[in-house]
């Protein structure tokens, strides 16, 4: 089995990487930012990403929320584009464009036919390195995030995913919501927003990941031409290694909590059982991602068959993870009658125990590799989907094609799984509820 690409830091210009899923190439600029392409035959449309490696676990508990507040603040107008001009500009075209923030990452992304791939990527850049930060757009944008923040709360499932982040992670940032709280939003000010802007946007602190009908060099080049024309570009003229991967830099988890419970005005109790998982560089994440489909990831798994099949005890029902750069998360969800909460959580504790006492059945992992390799190619058919792999990949420093992907996951052997679901046994158990203001 090959392995998967590690993505130095080094200064590396036009390197060609080995993978089968298509021309991958990558340049580390002398300025300090990564450039990283994919070239996929037989279409014509491009999707164009850039990223910056922060999120919400590098806010401060005073100011936390402002990245997203800035990842909203950066589609309000440039100095030649105004927040209509930017809109305007992809919809002439038939494409789309977006943001995400997370909470080690901020990504700005764009899908266009590949000949218009030259204004995508100077809007894109213009947004990223020009942005005015208008104070009016700066306040009338606070109240649309404040209204995105209410419209979180009234989501009972959102609530209790946070509520058990928190109960994992601790008062740290990774415990915290990546939008932050209505109360910091409302007394957060545009000179903290700018402030952090400054701290963490830069070239060498960039990624653009690209994938589609286009060529890596006329990519650099469109991206260069970009920054030098942009407030950016008196730092284009010193060299500037890339920022050290957060992978690299000490970290400090915070206290586990054994509970923690919301109360909202909801008629269904919503309750979340886990505990600490996996970084996203771990060796373990093959295994990971089959025990969790054997566990529930679909509708012929364990906990969606024992909680919901047989018992009728609740309409959807799930295992799922989270990774980040020095640890993660697992847990399993469902949502039910409040009489039924500690019935539902015995089930899922139950169904983890078997697993670990007997290991997956022979079905079971012919099934779960066939699920699991289906959705591995079918979620990498699209320029987009490329495009944010490979994006996600720089941003954590590893690359595994499609191959790599699947021969992992054929690697993992039941009794792999049963070893994993022993450990997570083991460790400390976490539960999140969110229960009806009466119950």
């Amino acid at each position: 089995m090959s392995e998967p690409i590690e993505l130095t830091l080094d200064a590396i210009d036009n390197q060609l990487l080995d993978d089968t899923d298509g021309d991958l190439r990558r340049t580390v600029t002398s300025f300090g930012t990564r450039i990283i392409t994919q070239h996929i035959p037989a279409t014509h449309s491009a999707g164009v990403s850039m990223w910056v490696p922060v999120g919400s676990r590098d806010e401060t508990p005073e100011v936390a929320g402002s990245t997203h507040f800035l990842e909203h603040l950066l589609f309000k107008g440039t100095d030649t584009r105004s927040a209509f001009d930017i809109a305007e500009s992809f919809d002439r075209v038939g494409g789309e464009t977006n943001a995400e923030t997370a909470k080690e990452h901020t990504a700005y992304w764009a899908r266009v036919v590949s000949t218009d791939l030259t204004m995508a990527v100077g809007t894109i850049a213009d947004m990223l390195t020009n942005s005015l930060l208008d104070p009016a757009e700066f306040e009338m944008e606070r109240g649309v995030i404040l209204d995105e923040l209410a419209m979180s709360k009234d989501s009972p499932t959102e609530n209790v995913h946070e509520a058990f982040q928190q109960a994992i992670h601790g008062d740290t940032p990774l415990g915290r919501p990546v939008g932050g709280t209505p109360d910091i939003i409302s007394a957060l000010s545009r000179d903290k927003v700018l402030e952090h802007y400054h701290r963490h946007y830069a070239p060498n602190n960039l990624i653009v990941a690209v994938a589609g009908d286009i060529e890596h060099e006329a990519v650099v080049n469109m991206v260069t031409d970009a920054l030098s024309a942009s407030n950016w570009a008196s730092q284009l003229k010193s060299s500037s290694r890339p920022r050290q991967r957060r992978s690299k830099l000490a970290t400090s988890e915070g206290a586990q909590s054994a509970e923690m419970v919301r109360r909202r005005d909801v008629e269904q109790a919503h309750v979340v059982i886990g505990t600490k998982g996996f970084c996203a560089l771990a060796d373990e994440l093959p295994t990971f991602n089959v025990l969790l489909n054997v566990l529930g990831g679909s509708m012929s798994s364990r906990l969606f068959q024992e909680v919901r099949e047989k018992r009728g005890l609740a309409y959807t029902t799930y295992a799922f993870g989270s990774s980040y750069a020095e640890t993660g998360s697992f847990g399993m969800y469902a949502g039910t009658s409040p009489a039924k909460v500690d019935e539902v959580e015995k089930l899922m504790r139950a169904q983890l125990e078997l697993l670990a006492s007997e290991g997956p059945t022979a079905l079971e992992m012919e099934r779960v590799r066939g699920q699991v390799r289906g959705s591995v190619v079918l979620g990498q058919e699209d320029n987009w989907s490329r495009m944010m792999l490979i994006g996600r990949a720089e941003v954590s420093g590893r690359y595994k094609s499609i191959e790599q992907a699947i021969d992992a996951i054929n690697q993992v052997s039941a009794e792999d799984v049963k070893a994993m679901a022993t450990d997570l046994v083991s460790r400390d158990f976490s539960r999140a509820l969110v229960l009806p203001n009466n119950a």
